[in-house]
């Protein structure tokens, strides 16, 4: 099955590293054009340098609103249309007891990780999608689906996110609407548990590895594909196969 994403266009948040650049390679790959958004313009730069293809840059905080709406426009304006957004952007100010966390942090982590998907599909819509179908891709967690010390105010979000994906596939009809969880990948973001303890999870998946940002935007690309066209409202698991060894 040839995927193509020919003649689409997509904007990525969180897309100068890890998960969100591999995503809109992916889909550069595929032949779409892509904007790649995220707070750095710097980092969105040699991103887009390292991807090439048809790629643009608009360097936005993912939990500012009007950022969001002025990115969606400027895609719309460089790009002629949008048809994925892909909300991957998400950040955890906090690792500790769920009953320790500071105000600040709690209320940045919300912001960020669920108020910023809401009112980028909000933009995306208003600014596209109401005037032909598109499709959102959340990129969530397995946190959001189990308990665990230490992450459990980002877990949250990552739950609401998922909860978040349901309704408004429930409400955006035709649109499509769908969530990624992955597991533990490599990246920056997640770089402490993979330093101290990636091998000792590795070795307990029944694939022997953690994943790779390659990994979770083949799953991207796909959904966002006409080749998906009859999915929405779903939260897809990818994780090497923790959930079949019980770790959910």
């Amino acid at each position: 099955m040839q995927i193509s994403l020919e003649g689409k266009v997509a904007l990525v948040t969180g897309a100068s590293k890890g998960i969100g650049k591999a995503i809109a390679k992916g889909m550069v790959d595929a032949g779409a054009s892509v904007m790649l958004s995220s707070r750095k313009q710097d980092q969105l730069e040699a991103a887009a340098a390292e991807i090439g293809g048809d790629t643009a840059v608009f360097a936005a905080n993912a939990g500012d609103i009007d950022a969001a709406d002025a990115c969606v426009a400027a895609t719309i304006e460089r790009f002629g249309r949008l048809d994925v957004l892909v909300n991957n952007a998400a950040t955890n100010p906090h690792y500790g007891g769920t009953l320790d966390v500071e105000p600040s942090k709690y209320d940045k982590t919300f912001d960020v990780n669920l108020r910023g998907p809401l009112y980028w599909a909000k933009a995306a819509h208003t600014r596209a999608f109401s005037e032909h179908p598109g499709v959102i891709i959340n990129i969530a967690s397995v946190g959001g689906m189990r308990t665990e010390y230490g992450l459990g105010v980002y877990n949250l979000t990552k739950a609401a996110l998922i909860h978040l994906t349901r309704q408004l596939a429930h409400e955006l009809g035709p649109n499509r609407v769908v969530g990624i969880a992955p597991g533990l990948v490599k990246t920056d973001f997640a770089a402490v548990l993979v330093e101290n303890f990636g091998t000792s999870l590795a070795e307990a998946l029944p694939l022997q590895r953690l994943g790779e940002p390659e990994d979770i935007a083949n799953l991207a690309v796909f959904l966002a594909s006409d080749q998906a066209s009859w999915i929405t409202g779903e939260t897809y698991v990818i994780d090497g196969g923790a959930g079949v060894r019980g770790a959910r």
